[in-house]
């Protein structure tokens, strides 16, 4: 009998909009070709149309709420109770803030494994009772559920530390690309090299502002090009905005929708920066490696598990002048920049391909289908 797993905690597929709908799609677009029947739990009202199934994909459409806050939890809920009563051999929720729905599994003694993602708990937005909500449903997720699967090995080093709780360690993934179009970046009037780049929202745990700040402070005659925005009025966002007001070297694109231009932007770059802070394994740091980049990433545990200690990235601190010295020193001697471009494709092959996410998740679900 084939392997029968349902996916809850996402938007849905093909629905793509961030990390977990990303890794959603790459996951069970790999998973049906291999024989394994999946279901995936998706919001009604983000869709149109309403077919069963898309690509070999069942779909169950559920309603929830119109609420930013509350509506992935009233889905999420509402889901589980329909994927218990069903004959899935696995269900597979994404998110840590779904922690408590693994006591409607327990009760029903169905077999759950919970993909927690980063700190969230920790990340600034999170301020206050978020962040209280989401340290209680990690927390209460390790009682629940019956596999904690988090995406790297220093994740998994948290988990044991704070929740005393041992997890099974499955990466995120990217995948190759190389330039074909870099015309398309010509629209910003930017060429190959002359730029850094920034790729993510405005918000305080990504650090963009500390990014601005230092490489307003160097001499570098090349632009700094920062891709995203928030969709709201954000006086954090805006203060980063202002800054191209008063250094025409900064630019600002807002959200690139076209994934061909954004992956140009990515190709064409001198380098990237990730000031990235809570998460493991980053999907925009894989992204920028699987691109081309030379990665500038800020110093923690997690750049350095990904990057290996070095070998495909330069480090930099929250330190006042730490990165604008080391923007102007790889400004004028870029040969180390250069070197990490030419080996950054190498880390993705060796470790971060969809393929062996998609293999380790499937040696998971027939383990925990004996179990």
């Amino acid at each position: 009998m084939s392997l029968k797993v349902a996916i809850i905690g996402s938007r849905g597929y093909p629905y793509v909009y961030s990390g977990y709908e990303t890794f959603v799609k790459e996951l069970v677009e790999r998973l049906v070709p291999k024989g394994i029947e999946v279901t995936v739990y998706c919001h009604k009202n983000l869709f149109k149309e309403y077919p069963d199934e898309v690509n070999g994909v069942k779909l169950v459409y559920v309603n929830t709420t119109k609420g930013k806050t509350t509506a992935q939890l009233i889905h999420s809920v509402q889901s589980m109770w329909h994927a218990v009563r069903q004959d899935y051999d696995v269900i597979l929720a994404v998110n840590s803030a779904n922690g408590p729905f693994g006591l409607i599994s327990k009760i029903f003694r169905k077999k759950t494994c919970i993909n927690v993602d980063g700190l969230e708990w920790l990340r600034p937005k999170w301020k206050g009772l978020g962040g209280k909500y989401f340290y209680w449903a990690s927390w209460i997720a390790t009682k629940l559920y019956d596999v904690i699967i988090t995406d790297s090995d220093e994740m998994g080093k948290h988990y044991i530390k704070e929740f005393n709780t041992p997890s099974t360690v499955i990466a995120y993934g990217a995948n190759l690309r190389h330039s074909t179009q870099p015309e398309l970046i010509k629209k910003w009037n930017l060429e190959k090299d002359d730029y850094y780049l920034i790729v993510g929202r405005l918000v305080p745990d990504n650090n963009a502002d500390i990014l601005v700040r230092e490489f307003v402070k160097t001499k570098t005659h090349k632009k700094l090009v920062i891709v995203g925005d928030v969709p709201y009025v954000d006086e954090f966002a805006m203060n980063i905005k202002k800054t191209q007001e008063k250094d025409d070297r900064v630019f600002f694109t807002g959200y690139v929708y076209d994934q061909n231009v954004l992956a140009e932007l990515y190709h064409n770059c001198f380098a990237y920066f990730h000031g990235h802070e809570f998460g493991g394994t980053n999907p925009t740091l894989l992204k920028a490696m699987a691109y081309g980049c030379g990665i500038m990433a800020l110093d923690t545990v997690f750049s350095r598990e990904v990057l290996l200690n070095g070998k495909h990235g330069i480090y930099f601190t929250k330190e006042e002048g730490n990165l604008a010295s080391i923007i102007d020193e790889v400004d004028s001697s870029p040969e180390k920049i250069l070197s990490l471009k030419e080996i950054s494709r190498e880390r993705i092959t060796s470790h971060y391909t969809w393929e062996k996410i998609t293999n380790q998740y499937i040696e998971l679900f027939n383990e925990m289908k004996k179990a």
